[in-house]
């Protein structure tokens, strides 16, 4: 242990027991310099061995280095504590803390809106099953009514019979057998217009809605003796149904003028055709199911369709594809596309639309003869043609070029060969304007007046088995009365 280290053990000992203490300075056997620090025991009376003398020196350096150790951290974290109380004092140690409290917030929203979500979705759905139990009521009293209405109909069927056989005079007839003391009806011609006119003022129906059936099997009016004839009136407009959406703006509905089976007469389809993929086609069984908005089916096109100018006849449906001039024929009762066809150089989506728009450019027709298109060319500048079709492959039979500007119309549909055009969608008190016969090939004006009630005609159609035209008038699907010149 050298001088120094000797001295700084001395001034320890002396600041920790305060006791007097003896320096001797000599030169040890081999003649070099020594110094010996002799300082007394505070507590020994007496000196240990050497050897113990030495390990107790050697222990109190083992503590002083510990101390200076234990002083060196007590320094470190000192300095880290200062370094903290500046922090702290700054605001920088919040930080962290601010963060973390954010984090907590975020995900308590985050919680309080999935709890409001789910209880929204709770009542939505209680809400659901409320309306289907309502429904569901409404459906019971409806079939309800339906049961009592049917049984009305018959009392009051069996009551018209009884009044008729007591009013009624009582003929012979030697070429019947007729049981003693029974009452036979006489004999009523229902053929007869007179006997038709009778029926439709009991029932408040007007006589021009009466159709007849001709020996031929061709729907007539009482206006002539034989199928066909030139339109000369049209009546007022009957309103069947409203639509309920936007969707239904504007489209287009029709029944089949040559029903197969499984359909009937009364079968139904309607196409809101508002939108960009227009796909489902409503079947409705019963004219009252779709008067009152009940379809029994809805058909998904497989190809998209465009515009007003659809059709249903013979079991198909045609109707001209979403954006081209490929005419489409869809098969109901097997729901599917039976053929395709292009009419070359039609113009399509706006190139040549009726006066209101609506990408009118094709337009089927169905009269007492068959299936027509109606639509332009480029190369006839807009001039309407008129086209008989082949409804099994579409091919088109025959073509008429008229002189009648198809933009200049607001619609156009065919009656016993003859092409009809409507001056005004939205005017009230428009007119059927030009007739095209495609026996002659000539066109004229007319001046039959035709009311668009609700201003925005935008499909008129003409329905041969029901001798009717067939509208949809700004929400509304209409019906009207017509009437037909003689032969």
């Amino acid at each position: 242990m050298t001088a120094v280290q000797l001295l700084l053990l001395a001034c320890l000992v002396w600041g920790t027991g305060a006791r007097t203490a003896q320096l001797w300075k000599a030169n040890d056997r081999s003649g070099r310099c020594q110094y010996t620090f002799i300082v007394a025991s505070p507590n020994e009376s007496s000196c240990p061995e050497q050897g113990q003398a030495m390990s107790a020196i050697q222990e109190l350096q083992r503590d002083s280095s510990t101390q200076r150790i234990d002083l060196e951290s007590t320094k470190a974290r000192l300095s880290s504590l200062e370094s903290l109380i500046h922090r702290l004092t700054l605001g920088q140690a919040t930080r962290p803390q601010e963060g973390l409290q954010v984090e907590l917030d975020m995900l308590r929203r985050e919680r309080d809106q999935l709890e409001t979500q789910t209880r929204e979705l709770e009542v939505a759905y209680n809400n659901l099953l409320r309306d289907k139990t309502v429904l569901e009521e409404e459906k019971r009293r409806l079939g309800q009514e339906n049961e009592d209405l049917v049984g009305r109909l018959a009392s009051s069927s069996q009551e018209v019979a009884r009044l008729r056989q007591d009013q009624c005079p009582q003929t012979q007839d030697t070429s019947r057998d007729v049981l003693p003391g029974s009452r036979e009806v006489s004999p009523w011609n229902l053929d007869t217009l007179a006997f038709q006119e009778l029926k439709s003022e009991l029932t408040e129906i007007p006589a021009s809605r009466i159709l007849k059936e001709s020996p031929s099997g061709h729907r007539r009016s009482e206006e002539g003796g034989s199928g066909c004839g030139a339109l000369v009136w049209v009546g007022e407009p009957v309103t069947l149904r409203t639509a309920e959406t936007i969707t239904g703006k504007y489209g287009v509905w029709m029944r089949d003028p040559k029903p197969t089976k499984p359909y009937t007469q009364e079968t139904t389809w309607r196409i809101d055709t508002v939108g960009t993929d227009i796909r489902q086609v409503f079947e409705y069984n019963l004219v009252s199911q779709f008067e009152q908005g009940y379809p029994s089916k809805v058909h998904v096109l497989p190809r998209p369709l465009e515009s007003t100018g659809a059709v249903v006849y013979a079991g198909s449906l045609y109707y001209q594809g979403a954006e081209s001039r490929t005419l489409v024929r869809y098969e109901l009762n097997t729901e599917m596309l039976k053929a395709e066809k292009e009419i070359s150089g039609a113009g399509y989506h706006g190139q040549f639309p009726y006066s209101w728009g609506g990408y009118t450019d094709i337009d089927l027709a169905v009269d007492e003869t068959g299936l027509w298109v109606i639509y332009s060319t480029e190369e006839v500048k807009g001039a309407i043609i008129l086209s008989k079709i082949n409804p099994e492959s579409l091919e088109l039979e025959h073509t008429w070029e008229t002189n009648i500007r198809k933009q200049s119309v607001a619609n156009a549909f065919v009656i016993c060969s003859t092409l009809y055009t409507v001056s005004s969608y939205s005017s009230a008190n428009a007119t059927i304007n030009f007739a095209y016969d495609t026996g002659t090939g000539s066109s004229k004006t007319l001046t039959i007046p035709f009311k668009n009630r609700y201003k925005y005609s935008s499909m008129i159609d003409y329905n041969p088995l029901e001798r009717k035209l067939f509208a949809w008038d700004n929400f509304n699907m209409v019906t009207y009365d017509i009437k037909l010149s003689k032969m």
